[in-house]
């Protein structure tokens, strides 16, 4: 051991990878001091309500937002991917119902690659078009797992409806109004990319090995499973239910705080203060509330809101 040995400083313990710089990336950036989310140099202010899903997944992609002519080639790439294979769709039919969905989601797209001529083809070209078809396809088997789920037949993508139509059409059988359809694009929009989070760190690491695109996508969904990762927006819900009506949001807050419970769905670590996805998300709440009639969900989440920030 040389004297310089002796004097060095121990090497530091960074839980969760906090402050490691783990690599680059020129498709968004999560400044959580100033609390933006930037996704190929535009904010998502900026593309949420003025582009659609298909739109930004281009400029996720490509490193552009399309030109008409490039955005009616890409959706039609889109469309003319969605369908599942009668191999894969029997397969999904064959599983355990009551299934973890994700467990099901994990599973079906692993099969994809068997399916896939292109699966172990890492040329640029050849994983863009692996792109297109995982895009296209996640919604019908996400959907599929729903109908499944329910004790439904599955449903099939109608030609003539936008990647967020698609779903809701596919999950639920009927078309949805443009409403509750552009609400789902600016969610698909605000949830498309962000930044090294766990499951892309995995996608990584799994590509750093130089292993197969499908390997890495299952090992994402795989971390995604994870409570700690993918599970905010359901354990919010279930917090809601949990506290029922507004006049039990105070008692419960209470409890919460005295037990140093953790709230779930309310912001995001990273961010400073407010995550900039938030106030579109609470603008697509208020506004699908008022058109069903009924605005419970939505004002017992801002009166939750209002008394952890008092």
């Amino acid at each position: 051991m040389t004297p310089n040995d002796q004097t060095a400083s121990p090497p530091q313990l960074h839980k969760g990878l906090e402050g490691v710089i783990a690599g680059e990336t020129a498709i968004s950036d999560v400044d959580g001091q100033r609390c933006q989310l930037i996704y190929r140099g535009y904010h998502i202010d900026e593309l949420v309500g003025k582009t659609t899903y298909e739109e930004v997944s281009h400029l996720l992609l490509y490193g552009e937002l399309p030109t008409r002519r490039q955005l009616t080639e890409w959706a039609a790439q889109l469309e003319a991917a969605r369908t599942l294979e009668p191999p894969i769709l029997a397969l999904l039919e064959s599983f355990p119902r009551r299934a973890n969905p994700m467990t099901l989601l994990r599973t079906v797209i692993s099969a994809l690659g068997l399916y896939d001529s292109e699966a172990e083809d890492e040329g640029v070209v050849a994983l863009r078009r692996k792109v297109a078809r995982a895009i296209a396809k996640t919604p019908t088997i996400v959907a599929a797992i729903g109908r499944l789920r329910d004790g439904t037949p599955c449903i099939a993508p109608k030609p003539i409806l936008s990647h967020a139509a698609n779903f809701l059409y596919m999950l639920h059988g009927r078309e949805p109004t443009d409403q509750q359809a552009k609400a789902l694009d600016a969610y698909f929009i605000l949830l498309a990319d962000h930044g090294f989070n766990a499951s892309t760190f995995t996608a990584r690491t799994v590509t750093g090995t130089q292993s197969d695109y499908y390997s890495a996508i299952v090992a994402a969904i795989g971390s995604l499973k994870g409570p700690l990762h993918g599970a905010a927006n359901r354990k919010a819900m279930e917090m809601l239910t949990e506290i029922g009506t507004s006049e039990q949001v105070e008692p419960y807050v209470q409890k919460m705080l005295a037990d140093h419970k953790r709230f779930m769905g309310f912001g995001h670590r990273v961010y400073r203060g407010e995550d900039p996805r938030a106030k579109h998300l609470k603008e697509i709440a208020r506004q699908l509330g008022q058109a069903a009639g009924e605005m419970k969900w939505f004002t017992l989440s801002e009166r939750l809101q209002e008394k952890m920030i008092g």
